[in-house]
């Protein structure tokens, strides 16, 4: 159940941010709005998300994980329930925005309270759901959309099923134990864990460990926000942010959020342009599935680096097709394969590592606000993107454009080359013990383990 409420709120951050790629088609018929409007509504809630990652971050410490849970499935509800209302495109963004904050707020709880809740040898697969259910989310979100059949305000509003399923889940559920010791309460963090450990099992030694870690981040030197300014601890900081920044400028959100209309804006009919966005979401979701599978084999770092340059190749050749005026029917299914390949490419590789390295590259006593800082930082470029991206279209072109974030794609392969570590195979301590003594360079963690 722990597990599912963190697929839930998974599922509505694919689906919330996936919808408006096919509901802009109609919104913008209703309203008579143009490509500025287009753009303010789709990033409205991404910056309530960045609101909503910042926010629930300090909730989450003070309030504890469940507490801020419940908060963010209410927030899910009323969001959804007052886009789908919406009268004119003021108000449509302005619930979009209130929609982020439960987005922001989910991406940056419910991974933690899976983790600290779940057993250490089921931790990962547990954890993953969420990144999974962001997929599956996305999958049916373009499917809706495709089908042109269901309203956008039946659409946008049937989030409020799946997010007052999970605020009722959690009323029945435990807070973090890590947390309730946190907070001095150990003998409810003595119940929490038994709630969620098999029958008659003996929780003293993972609570005495729990205490023993809690005391640790406690009297660490280095904490919290402060504690990211320590020199030492700039490297991570440099290189989950430079991540999570290129993780957005690598173009996915460009194609999950605007593939319909920058296909009909040039000549694509509604239908084909709708249904090219499910074989998006369709690959989304399989080769997440395929990069989750191998990513502890290839690992982080290199997965990451051999698939770039495919993404960029990818973004060169669409972006050919469109300047050489080679964007017609007779080239359709050309662009279409290089659409997916570019999605296969992104999907696969660097965004795996947006949301993992968050939980794992940070200092223990400085990792809730290195996440915090990062999905920040991420949400805060989707939020630029998604505000300019038709607005650049319009001013140098739509081939143009895919050239730009192919060089986005280059810097990124770069940048990471040159700053990022193989972090697979390293415990959390390893990691820890590097960053302190000042080696965290790829070098550094080249040829062991």
């Amino acid at each position: 159940m722990v597990a599912l409420v963190s697929a839930i709120s998974g599922l509505l951050y694919g689906y919330d941010t996936g919808i408006i790629s096919g509901a802009l088609l109609q919104i913008s018929d209703e309203f008579g709005i143009g490509s500025g409007w287009e753009q303010v509504i789709a990033a409205s809630i991404l910056a309530g998300a960045v609101i909503g990652a910042l926010a629930c971050s300090r909730l989450s410490q003070r309030l504890g994980r469940r507490k801020t849970l419940l908060i963010v499935g209410v927030v899910f509800v009323l969001g959804s329930a007052g886009a789908a209302l919406a009268p004119n495109p003021v108000l449509l963004s302005l619930a979009r925005v209130v929609l982020g904050f439960a987005v922001g707020g989910a991406t940056q709880t419910a991974p933690t309270y899976v983790a600290e809740l779940a057993p250490s040898k089921y931790r990962g697969r547990l954890v993953l759901f969420f990144q999974i259910a962001i997929g599956v989310g996305i999958l049916i979100a373009t499917i809706i959309g495709a089908s042109e059949s269901v309203d956008w305000r039946i659409s946008i509003g049937a989030a409020t099923v799946p997010s007052a399923l999970m605020f009722l889940l959690m009323l029945r559920l435990p807070d973090s134990p890590r947390w309730l010791v946190k907070a001095g309460r150990e003998d409810e963090a003595r119940q929490a864990l038994e709630r969620v450990r098999p029958k008659g099992s003996d929780v003293s030694g993972e609570l005495h460990d729990i205490n023993e870690l809690v005391e640790a981040e406690t009297s660490a030197s280095t904490s919290g926000w402060r504690g990211l300014r320590e020199r030492w601890v700039r490297p991570a900081l440099i290189v989950g942010c430079g991540l999570a920044v290129f993780t957005q400028l690598s173009g996915i959100e460009m194609i999950v959020y605007y593939s319909p209309t920058i296909l009909t804006d040039n000549g694509f009919s509604n239908t084909v342009a709708l249904r090219v966005s499910v074989g998006l979401g369709a690959t989304y979701l399989i080769t997440q599935l395929i990069g989750l599978a191998i990513i502890d084999r290839v690992g982080r770092r290199r997965l990451t680096l051999l698939t770039l340059p495919g993404a960029a190749l990818s973004l060169i050749v669409l972006g050919t097709f469109f300047v050489t005026d080679h964007a017609g029917k007779a080239q359709v299914p050309y662009i279409i394969a290089t659409l997916i390949a570019f999605m296969a490419f992104t999907a696969g590789g660097i965004q795996l590592m947006g949301w993992l390295t968050g939980s794992e590259i940070y200092p223990l006593a400085t990792r809730e606000a290195g996440a915090a800082a990062q999905s920040a930082s991420l949400w805060g470029t989707n939020l630029l993107i998604t505000l300019s991206l038709l607005t650049i279209i319009d001013t140098i072109g739509t081939g143009q454009t895919f050239w730009l974030y192919a060089a986005f794609n280059v810097a990124g392969f770069v940048f990471l080359y040159r700053k990022m570590p193989e972090l697979t195979g390293r415990s959390l301590e390893q990691i820890e013990n590097r960053l302190s003594k000042g080696k965290f360079t790829p070098a550094d963690f080249a040829g062991t383990r």
